[in-house]
């Protein structure tokens, strides 16, 4: 062997010698996975013990050096402990029942051990050719959630890492099949509420639209858009040779969880061939219920419809699924050619996730999904949601009984409310009322502007989330008022 080439295999013998160190041998595996095990146990069973929010962490220490990494490892005893301390006390815990503030889901035990599966084995789950049974599972929960909103055959779509990269790729399309141009954008009309999510402004300025004009249409005494003041502001747009575009409502909305009437508004698009787009990232799974039915009824009829699986569904963050009733158009707007992947041409029995959205790598977020519903099947997810509907209906009676002003009655399981004090100015008096049982920690709340008042929200989707957490608040809200 001559000296070159001895001296690079000396230098492959070292690396690969220093680098099979990632590579665990089984039984340091086995006791990595018993420590991390004992963690996540001792974190779940303690939740009935921890606070929802922890006010307490916000400020850097000097135990956050434990966040900087070295060229030497770390044992895995110390490492669960620094994450015990600076992650998993401080802030909001999305995986308490107390977490009643924003959109929760909780994140449910046999959807992490989906991705545990997912992430050992890495199959890529972005292309058929690569991994047939991956992308059949992906397919098969977008077939269950197509047929749950009521979508004929022909629809298509994609498992996204949430409701905002959804809404953005649906937007994309809309602007695809419509065949928007550059030139054209200030005569082409978006109509949406002052209850759209904010993603949706956002998609529309990422996707090049921010320059259509948009138009806010009025709502109704419950926060959902008016259809009669949509159907005159199109009809006063098309007189002036405007072009509507876009239709874009909620089914859930983020504030209150209102509904708008679907139905009536797609009468209204399909008279004049606008895209109907429903945010459903909230309330779309509330379908697997009798009252959500009745309250979505006419989602089937939009073009594009996002879903959040880690709302509805109670899985981690990071799940969300886009609808489009015509598969085609997904395509269409996520055509793509390359050199480097001719040979996944010869495999076209289904279509792959990379032809139907941006995303190439990604993980395999079908398993996080699929596991959970086979393994409990459908009927305790079911049941969750319809606990949650009554909940939201329970808290908005007993808070009233209180003195409380409340909102409209819930469409799903969001309720806005707030207290009159006989003096004094009563959005400060809620300001205060908010981050006193924020500071509390066991019950997190958040608030919101309606009409220019300062609103409190009791957000209830968790599946951890019971009577008894909507009591605890209800009491602390009893004794606030009555030392005011």
């Amino acid at each position: 062997m001559d000296k070159e080439l001895e001296s690079i295999v000396q230098q492959l013998m070292e690396s690969d010698r220093k680098g099979r160190a990632l590579d665990l041998p089984a039984p340091e595996r086995m006791e990595l996975l018993r420590e991390v095990e004992g963690y996540t146990n001792d974190f779940l069973d303690s939740l009935e013990e921890r606070k929802a929010y922890e006010a307490a962490g916000y400020d850097p220490t000097e135990e956050d050096r434990g966040f900087d990494v070295g060229e030497a490892g770390s044992g895995m005893d110390g490492i669960l402990d620094f994450i015990g301390r600076r992650v998993d006390h401080t802030g909001l815990n999305p995986a308490s029942g107390g977490h009643l503030g924003y959109i929760p889901g909780g994140g449910i035990p046999a959807s992490a051990m989906g991705d545990y599966l997912a992430a050992i084995t890495n199959r890529y789950a972005g292309n058929f050719y690569a991994s047939p049974g991956a992308v059949r599972m992906e397919n098969s929960m977008i077939q269950w959630t197509g047929k749950l909103v009521g979508y004929p055959d022909g629809f298509g779509g994609n498992l996204t890492s949430g409701g905002s990269i959804a809404n953005l790729i649906a937007i994309a399309t809309a602007r695809s099949v419509k065949r928007l141009k550059g030139k054209d954008l200030e005569k082409n009309v978006v109509y949406l509420s002052e209850q759209t999510h904010h993603s949706l402004p956002k998609a529309l300025r990422l996707t090049g639209l921010g320059e259509c004009i948009i138009r806010h249409i009025a709502l109704d005494s419950g926060y959902r858009m008016d259809p009669v003041a949509l159907r005159r502001q199109v009809e006063s747009d098309l007189q002036v040779n405007l072009r509507p575009f876009l239709l874009i409502a909620n089914a859930g909305s983020t504030d209150v969880g209102a509904v708008d009437p679907l139905g009536p508004l797609a009468e209204v698009a399909e008279d004049h061939g606008l895209w109907f787009h429903v945010d459903a990232a909230y309330g779309g799974y509330f379908l697997l219920t009798n009252h959500g039915k009745e309250v979505l009824a006419g989602i089937e009829r939009s073009d594009s419809v996002v879903l959040d699986p880690h709302k509805g569904l109670f899985l981690p963050y990071g799940s969300g699924i886009l609808l489009v009733k015509d598969i085609r158009h997904l395509l269409q707007a996520n055509s793509y050619e390359a050199n480097y992947m001719q040979d996944t041409k010869e495999q076209t029995l289904e279509y792959s996730p990379a032809e139907l959205s941006p995303e190439l790598s990604k993980h395999f977020r079908g398993m996080r999904l699929w596991l959970p519903l086979k393994l409990h099947g459908i009927a305790p997810f079911r049941a969750c949601l319809e606990e949650k509907l009554w909940l939201a209906r329970y808290f908005r009676h007993q808070v009233k009984s209180l003195g409380f002003e409340v909102g409209p009655e819930p469409d799903l399981s969001v309720v806005v409310y707030r207290f009159v004090p006989a003096t004094g100015d009563a959005d400060a008096f809620n300001k205060k009322l908010a981050h006193a049982i924020q500071q509390d920690g066991r019950i997190f709340i958040s608030t919101t502007l309606l009409n220019g008042m300062f609103m409190l929200r009791f957000a209830v989707l968790s599946f951890r989330t019971h009577r008894k957490e909507a009591d605890v608040l209800l009491e602390q809200l009893r004794a606030l008022v009555r030392n005011q």
